[in-house]
């Protein structure tokens, strides 16, 4: 009787393009293992939660279509892996490779186990779509440019086909003990979520396909406009590894070029840039990747704060996306651009408190380019932004929100405001928001000078 492989599964929830499950399903029986550890790092947050419960359900009836079955364990992952593997007697475990620090030393931690007790430990293929530190510059350096990245990148080889799913997977005679789904989070705040979005891999093709057939050739004018539909909406399918970024690119490639298709590889290939720096640089989420930023005079203020989580700055567009981001947990890429240098320019609170609430409520909630993103606003990142680079609210609204038809769905108090007055209410008799835009972003500068000069 030929032992069977567990595959243990994290975020790479989906049967096509799984490097792990075909080679465990080429040797034989399969057990697939999903272990929910609410005390790791960087565990879940409420949002990703919600996900997470439905990718796990659409994922446990996928493979049950193919015969195969999905264990749901609780506690600590090394150590239920090692569980599960014992009691189903593997000869093997497989698991697709993770770049984030965390899950880097439990992969480790699992193989030196596994070795212990005689079971195979296999690291598959990760969702890059290149190897983290195979993209280097000429002279073999690691590169902080996004631009010089992509170019390097785009310039060697291309990302191997993804793998079709397997037809079948054959259950082995003995499975390990199982639990049931992780609850979904109380109190039902999660209602928006359930009305936008379809977790699963099949909602991640369906995504995927709507927005080749229709939005990918406006996309280079469209993305910035959160009044539109004009992205993809596919960052929590990829989050959660409903969708490999390989099967992304190979289904763009098969496309007619255009501007669209240009720009949206790009978007893709900012969150590979992102996981290859997370990937060299463990303490990204927690530290400067500019080491003087260590010595910004941040500001702790947590009314401010509490204003900006609720939506209630009054500035509309800033107010609009922090709504929307409770009610679907996602917001518009622009969007989060203007929130993020409100935050942590006009308000000097520290980024790394924006990167928590976004972790929190965001379905997408993505550690490497989470905390790549808010360091490029910050401007403490690789390839940052500027230090003089401040977002005006006002004036981003009124050019990538021209009629206020994003604002007045976020924030309907405002429904009824003249179009000329929509990002700028108080000068139309609407009340003053929270703060001055000119003199906290003299604020903002003046400190920026102060730690260069330092």
């Amino acid at each position: 009787m030929i032992r069977p492989s567990l595959v243990w599964l994290r975020r790479d929830l989906r049967l096509s393009d799984h490097a792990a499950l075909t080679e465990a399903a080429r040797r034989g029986p399969v057990v697939a293992v999903h272990v929910l550890d609410e005390a790791a790092p960087w565990a879940p947050g409420g949002a990703s939660l919600w996900w997470l419960h439905h990718s796990l359900a659409a994922l446990q009836a996928d493979i049950a279509a193919i015969g195969g079955v999905l264990i749901l364990r609780r506690g600590e992952a090394v150590g239920e892996v090692l569980c599960a593997a014992a009691e189903c007697d593997a000869a093997a475990v497989l698991w697709s490779r993770h770049d984030e620090p965390q899950e880097q030393a439990a992969e480790t931690r699992l193989s030196t186990a596994l070795a212990a007790v005689g079971i195979e430990p296999v690291a598959c293929r990760g969702d890059t779509l290149f190897r983290p530190g195979s993209v280097r510059g000429r002279q073999g350096q690691p590169l902080q440019v996004f631009t010089a990245f992509w170019r390097c990148a785009l310039d060697g080889p291309p990302p191997p086909p993804p793998l079709p799913a397997p037809n079948r997977l054959e259950r082995p005679a003995r499975l390990p003990a199982g639990t049931s789904l992780p609850p979904l989070p109380a109190p039902r705040w999660w209602n928006g979520l359930q009305a936008t979005w379809g977790p699963g891999e099949a909602g991640a093709a369906r995504r995927l396909r709507d927005f080749l057939d229709g939005g990918v050739a406006p996309y280079a004018h469209d993305r910035d406009r959160p009044d539109r539909t004009g992205t993809s909406m596919l960052s929590p399918h990829l989050a959660f590894g409903e969708i490999s970024p390989r099967q992304i690119w190979h289904a763009v490639h098969r496309l007619p070029a255009s501007d669209g298709a240009r720009v949206f590889l790009q978007e893709i290939g900012w969150r590979e840039f992102s996981r290859h720096l997370l990937a060299r640089t463990p303490s990204l989420p927690q530290q400067p990747l500019r080491p003087e930023f260590s010595a910004f005079p941040w500001r702790d203020d947590p009314d401010s704060f509490a204003v900006w989580c609720r939506g209630r700055t009054g500035f509309p567009i800033v107010d609009a996306g922090m709504r929307q981001l409770w009610h679907t947990g996602w917001m518009h890429n622009r969007v989060r651009m203007i929130v993020a240098s409100f935050l942590v320019k006009n308000l000097l609170i520290p980024w790394q408190q924006g990167q928590t609430w976004f972790w929190d409520t965001l379905a997408d909630a993505d550690l490497a380019s989470n905390a790549a993103s808010w360091q490029w606003v910050a401007g403490c990142g690789a390839d940052a932004a500027p230090y003089f680079r401040i977002f005006n609210p006002v004036l981003q609204g009124e050019k990538f929100d021209p009629d206020g038809a994003y604002v007045r769905r976020w924030v309907p108090e405002l429904a009824a405001i003249p179009a000329k007055f929509i990002h700028r209410p108080w000068d139309g008799g609407g009340p003053r928001p929270m703060l001055d835009l000119k003199a906290t972003r003299e604020r903002a500068l003046a400190a920026f000078r102060r730690m260069g000069e330092t």
